[in-house]
């Protein structure tokens, strides 16, 4: 398997790619519409077919590069289909499997940061977009968020995966880059150390958070697939 772990410093958000070796078929989790050029780069540099773009949820913090990606490469969307961006070409639902060449794909709907969050399971590795990141988790307070559906997405879908599984989340802010369940189940400070969902519920309602910088331009972005009023001609590849 191919791997690449990408990273966008504005919103220090983290987009993977995975792509088999053999057929050479390829999907990006969690695109940032900015880097698009890196992207097409990289997929060329290693003579890849870009198949999916898949989103963890809908962002409120960057717009997706999936519809531009789709214009350029003919890729197809996927999003979760309570994500709200109906103009995926499919939505998914918990349990679905998708299959990339040699590479087989799990969905496992992780709800609580919003409605239509995802985690994707792909071999001893889990994609978990804001559900769940290295010693924290993502706000519940916006996009039909609800801190009781988190803590039960975390403690009953993730941390119930095998415990030397890779966690690959959506966003770091200090630098890191990997954890895996067992470290997370011991110390995340939000939902591990055997914490109850009465705590969690406390410790989420006194974050006191700003109200995110670009979600008035990115949701709505989002919801068309990354579209925009400003949708630019697709990139010439090459």
């Amino acid at each position: 398997m191919i791997f690449r772990q990408l990273f966008e410093p504005d919103t220090c958000t983290y987009t993977y790619l995975i792509a088999c070796e053999t057929s050479k078929k390829a999907i990006l989790i969690d695109t940032v519409a900015t880097e698009l050029k890196h992207y097409i780069a990289l997929l060329d540099s290693l003579n890849l077919t870009l198949i999916y773009t898949l989103e963890t949820h809908v962002h409120a913090d960057h717009v997706t590069g999936a519809s531009l990606l789709r214009d350029q490469l003919g890729s197809k969307s996927i999003v979760h289909r309570d994500a709200g961006a109906m103009c995926a070409d499919l939505l998914v639902t918990d349990g679905v499997i998708l299959q990339i060449g040699g590479i087989e794909l799990k969905v496992l709907h992780t709800p609580g940061h919003t409605g239509g969050c995802v985690s994707y399971v792909i071999g001893d590795r889990v994609f978990t977009g804001d559900s769940l990141l290295i010693n924290g988790c993502g706000r519940t307070d916006f996009q039909q968020g609800d801190t009781t559906t988190l803590y039960n997405s975390v403690t009953e879908k993730l941390f119930t995966l095998p415990a030397d599984t890779l966690v690959y989340p959506g966003h770091d802010y200090n630098g890191k880059r990997v954890s895996n369940i067992a470290q997370e189940i011991a110390l995340n400070a939000r939902l591990g150390q055997q914490k109850t969902c009465a705590e969690f519920i406390e410790i989420m309602a006194s974050l006191n958070l700003p109200y995110p910088k670009y979600i008035d331009a990115a949701l709505p972005a989002n919801q068309a697939c990354g579209k925009t009023e400003t949708h630019q001609e697709p990139l010439r590849q090459g």
